[in-house]
């Protein structure tokens, strides 16, 4: 099975920037699609950004368009979710997930396996 492990999480100012990465294991994930996804304190897990397995369609959410961009290495076998611009309301605990399909969903129940988060705290 695939293992995710995420990383580069931490505690900037409004406006600052961090770069996640998400690091995988196993065969077949450079042919799989990976999400990123947050929850907030007393939130609902939701999609920030998705990318197909081979880098070339991408998606975001509304709230973090133009901010973020997500990027993928497959033969490093890492994906990466750069924060530009961030605010306090992105402040949650940040997620990487897989599924074996090729393109990428918004739907966390679509997603095979998740890593185990990231802490990302934006002060105002």
């Amino acid at each position: 099975q695939v293992l995710l492990v995420e990383s580069g999480g931490g505690l900037v100012q409004a406006g600052g920037s961090l770069r996640l990465s998400c690091a995988a294991s196993g065969r077949t994930f450079s042919r799989n699609a990976v999400g990123w996804f947050r929850q907030g304190p007393g939130k609902e897990r939701e999609f920030v950004s998705g990318i197909s397995w081979g880098g070339d369609r991408l998606y975001y959410a509304d709230s973090v368009k133009g901010r973020f961009t997500i990027s993928r290495d497959n033969v490093k076998n890492m994906v990466y979710l750069q924060m530009n611009s961030l605010k306090p309301k992105d402040t949650a605990i940040y997620y990487c997930a897989t599924r074996n399909l090729a393109w990428a969903t918004r739907d966390p129940n679509a997603y095979d396996y998740w890593g185990q988060g990231t802490q990302v705290t934006v002060s105002s």
